[in-house]
């Protein structure tokens, strides 16, 4: 009888991460884990768009388990995948990059890690709140441009962020929940859309007298900062544009975190241009990096962050750490973690 430490090891099945430098662009991670549970292919790149090269990589090996980070993969692609893919790991939270309905009828599972960068993106959100509040952006931009005259007159608007009001679209999950904690702490007002006007039972804030929850509508009216924290659907996608922009105070900002498809650009540089709101903060966009003749880029009042809300250090580690957790159940035949396309 073969021990079940060695018949663990003999099971070693192959795993290609397609982009890892996409989440290890600088060499600072650390996979041993994953290594020694898997024969591990690191392929060292950001992003691949050919739908060949994907397809060669994953059958040259003949992996069992794909991973990646917030690449596409077409559904052309998952087609030819070998037959003997099983497990299709995105190291991330969305999958909206994946084909998860294709990926079920061919036997493969889908898992995500949704809880690796939940802080680090509530503070992200924190971060652009703080910085408006203080016209940090604006007053940078005058010093590297080499106007010093904001030290002698100063020119922008800045105020407490105590008593201010942020409306968070998606607010009651788990990122919008770790927002809420920290601007409550802030001494912020908290307001949150939900189509059934009332948090679920059970959460956190589902009777403090500071958050509440309000139609859309009403939220887009009231706050002084709107932070977008709902995932990219077919109905979210270009959810916020002109009208909803239109209906927020001139003097609010808004601030995207989650997907940037979830924003109609188009409509958004429109009334940037019109200076229909103060400002928006925008760490996520429809296009990253946004083409180079994106608008986007040289509008004063909008600000552009590299997606960096999951980026950290700690952050990125945790979700290579996180992702060995979803693969070691697969590899051990245990109940699979985090699968997003489990069969009805």
């Amino acid at each position: 009888m073969i021990p079940s430490a060695i018949r663990f090891v003999m099971q070693r099945p192959k795993a290609i991460f397609l982009n890892s430098a996409r989440l290890d662009y600088d060499k600072a991670l650390h996979f041993s884990r994953l290594a020694e549970l898997t024969h591990l292919t690191l392929n060292s790149v950001d992003t691949i768009t050919d739908t060949n090269e994907i397809v060669d990589l994953v059958n040259s090996i003949q992996a069992e388990i794909v991973i990646t980070k917030e690449m596409q993969v077409p559904s052309s692609a998952l087609e030819k995948f070998h037959p003997g893919v099983k497990l299709l790991c995105e190291a991330g939270t969305g999958y909206n990059n994946i084909p998860i309905a294709l990926a079920r009828s061919r036997g493969i599972d889908v898992v995500n890690v949704p809880t690796y960068s939940t802080e680090s993106v509530a503070h992200m959100v924190i971060t652009y709140i703080m910085n408006f509040s203080a016209a940090i952006f604006p007053q940078a931009k005058m010093l590297h441009a080499g106007d010093q005259s904001n030290f002698r007159v100063f020119q922008h608007p800045i105020y407490e962020i105590t008593g201010k009001v942020l409306g968070l679209i998606g607010g009651s999950g788990t990122i919008g929940t770790a927002v809420t904690d920290v601007a409550l702490a802030l001494g912020m007002e908290i307001l949150i859309s939900s189509r059934s006007s009332k948090l679920p039972v059970g959460h956190k804030y589902e009777h403090h007298p500071k958050v509440k929850v309000v139609p859309l509508n009403e939220l887009l009216s009231t706050s002084d900062f709107v932070s977008i924290n709902c995932p990219l659907s077919d109905s979210t996608r270009h959810s916020i544009g002109s009208r909803e922009i239109r209906l927020m105070k001139p003097t609010a900002f808004l601030i995207n975190t989650a997907r940037g498809a979830i924003i109609n650009e188009v409509e958004l540089i429109a009334c940037m241009k019109e200076k229909v709101i103060a400002g928006a903060g925008l760490d996520t966009q429809e296009v990253e990096p946004p083409p180079p003749e994106s608008e986007l880029w040289t509008l004063d009042n909008v600000f552009l962050t590299p997606h960096i809300g999951w980026r950290r250090l700690e952050t990125r580690q945790r979700l290579v750490d996180m992702t060995t957790e979803n693969i070691e159940s697969y590899v051990r035949g245990e109940s699979i973690r985090n699968v997003v396309n489990k069969s009805s």
